[in-house]
Formats: C-alpha cells, structure tokens, sequence
C-alpha cells in the first residue's frame, strides 16, 4: 500500500499488507474447511459478515443487492465478491473495501467502494461498470480476460475521512479485477490538480490455512499496525503544518453514486 500527497506539503507512506477475496455465496463453505477463519469476532484471523455493511446481521448480499436495486442494476443472480483485511486477534479496520459484483456471465457490472474512517463511520461509492463490446468471434481473451482490463470511475468525495483534506474534491478510481493479481487506486483531485494517491497492488494466493498462517507471520497485527501507523503519520503530518478541517455531518444517504471515465 502507497499513500503519496502532493500539495500543501509532500508526504509519502509505504506498508505492506494483505487482503481477502471472498465470494459471498461461498465464503460460508470457506469458513467452515477452514480453521484459521472463523466467523467470530475473536480468533488469530476471523471474517465476519457483519463487520461491513450497515453492521446489521442482514446477509451482506442481501444488502449490496439493495443498494444495486437502487441504482438499476440487476445481477441476475452474479457472484459478488469483497476484497477486504480481515480482523487480526480480533481487531478489524477497513479503510476500503471493493465489493466486484458480476454479472452470471462473469463481466462486472458495478464496484461498490466501502469506506470506513477512524470515527467508525461509513460511506460507500457505487459506481456502475458500462457492458463491454460484444466480443468478436474467436477473440482469445472472453469475458473474464476482457472483465480484468483496468476499470476507470470518479465520483465526488461526500464523507469525512482524512482530518486535513476538505469535502470537495474528486476521487478517481482505476481498478485492475481479481484475476492473478489485483490493484486498486485512488487518485484525490480538486479539480485538475492532483492532491494525494492511494494504491494497493497484491497478488492472488489460494484461501488455505497454511497460506493465512504465513500471512499471518509475515505481516504481523496488520489491522493494528494500519490504525496505529494513520495516527503516527497523521502526527507527523501536523508537525509538517496541516490543519485539521471541519468534519460537518456525514451523508444523508449510505451510498453515493459515481460514473465511469475513459
């Protein structure tokens, strides 16, 4: 993970991390052949539903499907998928998850950004993916090789997360689907002039116990480690001259919707 600022005054973050993939209509199934994820809020490493969302015991799928509705899409029964940190000895925080949600034939339909800041609120962007070309005959790539070019989207940023970056700017989202690898990037702008990027890049390992141990050793207290170090660099970032803004109240609504971009 990289956070790179560019205006007011430069500033540059770099730690490394590690995610999940799940399929919501599988991760039961994973959970239960799986020893090191339980569904429970305290374990080495656990994932539990409830902890995105609205928080509720509702199926999350159930939730996301909602919030589709709401904006005319209909996945006529797809698979959606989160990329998410799960929690560590018990601790989660997510500064962002991406929920792909796909279409049955496996081109995705819409991405849905979950954001959570450190005041435990949550504001999510949903942005619709357009349908791809028909594919001509004999083209070697097929939906899902076409389904992992990057997508491109923007919306307006309406929620609170950074304390020293105000309300009206622009995010801009290029975003490479799940496949051997996957990367998400975030490019804060005012207008045309860029002011911080965010980025994540991993690569796909399979969801066996052996794999979360080592990722377990390797990245120690990972959820921990990424709420203490956003305070320690926010520490440092008020020693270098920034200036908490006005927090003012979150979003009406629990979604905002953006558009794609070429």
């Amino acid at each position: 993970m990289i956070h790179q600022r560019s205006r007011t005054f430069a500033h540059r973050l770099r730690y490394r991390l590690w995610m999940l993939l799940l399929d919501l209509d599988e991760v039961d199934g994973a959970q239960s052949s799986l020893r090191l994820l339980p569904r429970k809020a305290f374990g080495l490493i656990s994932f539990r539903p409830q902890d995105h969302g609205d928080r509720s015991d509702r199926p999350l799928r159930a939730q996301i499907e909602t919030h589709l509705a709401d904006a005319g899409i209909d996945l006529d029964g797809g698979p959606i998928r989160l990329l998410t940190m799960p929690r560590i000895l018990g601790y989660g925080f997510n500064p962002i998850s991406v929920f792909f949600c796909h279409r049955p034939d496996g081109a995705i339909a819409a991405l849905l950004y979950e954001v959570t800041n450190t005041f435990n609120e949550r504001h999510s962007y949903l942005v619709a993916v357009p349908s791809p070309p028909p594919l001509g005959e004999g083209d070697p790539e097929g939906v899902e090789g076409a389904g992992r070019k990057p997508i491109r989207q923007t919306t307006e940023k309406t929620f609170f997360v950074s304390p020293f970056m105000d309300r009206d700017l622009t995010y801009d989202f290029t975003v490479r689907p799940p496949g051997d690898a996957v990367s998400v990037v975030v490019a804060v702008r005012r207008g045309d002039t860029p002011i911080l990027t965010a980025s994540f890049a991993g690569s796909r390992r399979p969801l066996t116990d052996g794999q979360l141990l080592r990722a377990f050793l390797t990245h120690p207290l990972l959820t921990w480690k990424v709420t203490a170090g956003i305070h320690w660099e926010a520490a440092k970032m008020m020693l270098k001259g920034a200036r908490y803004r006005d927090r003012g109240p979150p979003p009406k609504q629990p979604v905002t919707a953006g558009h794609a971009r070429s």
